[in-house]
């Protein structure tokens, strides 16, 4: 039960870490946004149009990096296993078998140490990078996931890890460097390159940015397994939070212009026929046909759909299991390897590579079966539906020690690249033994979830397909042996075990459907490919979660679930809240800001005047105005400690006219109102708020009338935005008004984006603390809002469907009582408040 639930040991390992919120809420709102504002339909068309190119780049470039690492990996890998080959054939006459493994030995590890050595570089470059990407488009901002020395880091990496012989794949790192190609291009800046730099203010914004990451992280599944189709589900599914029409066709534009990029170069390299688009993805599965010869055999029949169905609740017991024990490792990783030094995680990561390399070598040499070459492996439908491949599936039949017309089935498998033994597997009439396919399934399940989450790039597609492909090949064969179901095709089999297999691993559904049935070009293969990831699905999440879900956990990321539980509608707005504000007032003094700024880490503040006329009836207990009590009276000794520190911290101020003005009392009078006052506020007319007091910010020795006066709330003020104007000297006197203060551009406000500087690191030594810094030119005026009574689902909903990052509470009156942000909505969160609501019925 909810009550009697306990938290796992997840928390304990990696303590909730104050993830800052991407800023997706104050693109339109923004008043000084001039880049929208007064566009005629003309500027508005080739700002749209200069969106499209800049998707088609994106596109472009993705397609590039594939091709990149496609080359060498392709290139290190047949120089490998051209030496080790040669080697082993020799030494088996010769009887030198320790010096082949030493040469594979002094290969693996020399590509495994590079991969290694390129993480340390770039930490967030290890694994896939799904789950930063899938909190990246959440909402979260992961610290130099979308980094120019990142995809760096991650292409070089995952083409050494590759050729290195570990069980991961390229295709998961395609994604991650589609999404930084579509964080950095657009931005024509890095920090990695200071010296290149264009003036080209605009698209520079968090929403902006997310919807070109999204169109990155679609290009590079499109490019991974040629399924553009796929790659813009992917982006929907699970990768983007927040989603619009709009978006949908530049994603598919984007993955289409990354799939025939990379189609347009492999298969001019490969077939030297420019133009001719024979190649369209890093891993194609190949045509699946019968034989001609063959008349009683079919792809798949009604008959095997109940089959397909008991696979599928295999594969997710399977996928489940790998889950469970890859996040064991990750917990062991996080206590005892990761606190080490670094050089720790580089030993762990050769001692894989050593493992893994003996575990094939051996297996190998010693497990393996001579099989009987079939007659129809060489000719027939098969070769016929491979011609396009990039290698034939005879060439990468192995004979180690094995007579003529038979092959090693163990050494097929396990010496040959993963896209090719996934080839075998699907489509090699040749047999495999039964015993080889279930070692070979044990082996390679077993070593894949222990490289998973070492510090290299590291892909899960390909190895959980080939694993899956195993299964489903032994299924078949059992079938075939011991039933006597003569009908069935083995590659179909192959196919359905593999998708069972990565769908009780990742959960994926609708997007996973169509990259297999685009990547076999087989729409006959929609409804079984469907109802197997469907019950993998369900049978994996009755134990556990997808396993990217679960590292996102481990990280202690805020990542908020597509919808919260039916139970969470006990809670309203004000049980989740945070009513412990800090605000500032329209009209600030710099030492105020300063303050504020350095003794607090919220990312946004409140602007907001106190309600003075209002202050006897808020005592008499008015019902509208009181609740401002009931939802801030309880954090009154946790604000009195922020504001003795916010007091110290004004000592360190850089000037000596700094003092707590609160020691001082001023004497002030309410202006009188101008009828023409809300005329103004309507036309944005900036001039000053009424119930102005910017010498007076709340002070521990304020009364309890003074401390919880009702706050009329006007607008959100965003951290970086109050730091750029201090930066700036952005101001005006107290003998001046407000108007003479100066005005900055969008340009000038974003030039910084999207690091801005510290408040601790700026040199404020030339600013008058007295000065006044007027900030409702640059506040949000229009931020979304929801009432203390709000149903959590309907706050859960609007945060996630509006893309918000902060949410104020307002009452009916217009004052803040609370605001919400995404920590208030994790299903940690909620869950102790849901207790804390029980505990108070």
């Amino acid at each position: 039960t909810i009550l009697g639930e306990t938290h796992e040991e997840e928390d304990e390992i990696l303590p909730r870490k104050d993830y800052e919120s991407l800023d997706y809420d104050r693109c339109i709102n923004d008043p000084y946004l001039e880049v929208l504002e007064g566009m005629d339909n003309k500027k508005a068309q080739r700002y749209e149009a200069v969106k499209w190119v800049l998707v088609f780049a994106i596109g472009v470039c993705t397609g590039l990096v594939g091709l990149f690492v496609d080359f060498f990996v392709r290139l290190f890998t047949q120089l490998k296993f051209r030496v080790v080959q040669s080697s082993v054939e020799e030494c088996s006459e010769k009887g030198c078998l320790a010096l082949s493994l030493l040469e594979l030995l002094g290969f693996n590890l020399t590509f495994v140490f590079l991969a290694s050595l390129l993480v340390l570089i770039q930490p967030v470059a290890a694994g896939s990078g799904i789950p930063e990407i899938k909190c990246y488009l959440n909402g979260v901002k992961v610290p130099g996931v979308v980094r120019l020395r990142t995809v760096v880091c991650k292409a070089l990496g995952v083409l050494f890890g590759v050729a290195g012989g570990l069980f991961v794949g390229k295709e998961g790192p395609m994604i991650h460097s589609g999404a930084v190609v579509g964080a950095g291009l657009p931005q024509f800046q890095s920090i990695s390159l200071r010296k290149i730099q264009f003036n080209f203010p605009y698209f520079r914004s968090d929403r902006d940015k997310r919807d070109f990451v999204s169109a990155g992280a679609a290009a590079g599944v499109a490019a991974a397994f040629g399924a553009p189709i796929g790659g813009t589900l992917f982006s929907l599914e699970e990768g983007s939070s927040f989603w619009n029409q709009g978006l949908t066709w530049k994603v598919l534009f984007c993955s289409m212009a990354a799939t025939f990029t990379l189609n347009f170069f492999r298969s001019g390299i490969q077939f030297g026929s420019w133009g001719s688009f024979q190649l369209p993805g890093l891993l194609n599965f190949g045509e699946f046909k019968c034989s001609e010869s063959d008349k009683k055999c079919h792809l798949w029949t009604a008959v095997d759909l109940g089959f397909f169905i008991l696979m599928g609740i295999v594969g997710g017991l399977l996928g489940a299991t790998f889950n469970c024990l890859n996040k064991r490792l990750a917990r062991y990783r996080m206590r005892n390897v990761h606190p080490k030094p670094k050089l720790v995680r580089v030993l762990e990561s050769l001692l894989v590579s050593l493992t893994t390399t003996v575990v094939v070598f051996v297996a190998s040499m010693v497990l393996g079966e001579c099989r009987q070459m079939s007659s129809t492996s060489h000719s027939g439908n098969d070769t016929l539906s491979l011609q396009d491949m990039s290698e034939d599936i005879n060439s990468s039949i192995k004979t180690f020690f094995c007579p003529n017309e038979t092959y090693n089935d163990m050494a097929t498998l396990f010496f040959n690249p993963q896209e090719s033994a996934i080839l075998q597997l699907f489509h090699q009439d040749g047999t495999f033994s039964p015993v080889t396919l279930s070692l070979f399934f044990l082996l390679y399940f077993l070593l894949s979830c222990w490289t998973y989450g070492i510090s290299v790039p590291s892909g899960l597609f390909v190895p959980s397909l080939l694993c899956g492909a195993a299964f489903g090949r032994l299924v078949a064969n059992l079938l075939k042996s011991y039933i006597g179901l003569d009908h069935i095709y083995s590659g179909t089999f192959a196919l359905i075990g593999a998708a069972a297999f990565l769908g009780g691993v990742v959960r994926m559904t609708i997007s996973l459907t169509v990259i297999l049935i685009e990547s076999t070009n087989e729409i006959t293969y929609g409804l079984p490919i469907m109802i197997t990831l469907m019950v993998a699905k369900w049978t994996g999440d009755f134990f556990n979660k997808g396993i990217y879900d679960i590292h996102v956990n481990l990280r202690g990321v805020p990542l908020l679930e597509w919808e919260t539980e039916v139970e969470m509608d006990k809670l309203r707005a004000s049980d989740i809240m945070e009513p412990n504000l800090t605000y500032v007032y329209p009209h600030t003094r710099i030492q105020s800001l300063v303050s504020i700024l350095r003794t607090t880490v919220h990312h946004a503040f409140p602007v907001v005047t106190e309600n003075r006329g209002n202050e006897r009836e808020f005592m008499k207990g008015n019902q509208l105005i009181s609740n401002n009590i009931k939802f801030k009276k309880s954090s009154i000794l946790t604000r009195a400690g922020e504001q003795r520190k916010r007091s110290q911290s004004m000592k360190s101020y850089p000037s000596s006219e700094l003092r707590n003005m609160c020691d001082e009392h001023i004497a002030t009078e309410e202006p009188p109102e101008k009828e023409d006052l809300l005329q103004q506020m309507l036309e944005r007319r900036y001039t000053p708020y009424p119930n102005l007091y910017p010498d007076q910010s709340p002070s521990e020795e304020w009364t309890m009338e003074e401390r919880f006066r009702p706050l009329t709330f006007h607008g959100l003020i965003l951290r970086s935005q109050l730091v750029t104007l201090l930066d700036r000297g952005v101001c005006y006197s107290e003998t001046q008004s407000s108007a003479s203060q100066p005005r900055l551009s969008h340009a000038e406000m974003s030039e910084d984006y999207p690091r801005y500087p510290d408040i601790h690191d700026l040199d404020l030594t030339l600013l008058n603390p007295r000065m006044i810094v007027d900030v409702t030119p640059y506040m949000n005026p229009s931020p979304f809002t929801v009432s203390p009574n709000t149903n959590v689902s309907q706050v859960f909903n609007l945060f996630r469907t509006m893309g918000l990052r902060h949410l104020p509470v307002v009452n009916a009156v217009g004052e803040i009582v609370g605001i919400i942000t995404r920590h208030n909505l994790t299903h940690e969160f909620l869950q102790a408040r849901l207790r804390q609501h029980y505990q108070t019925i």
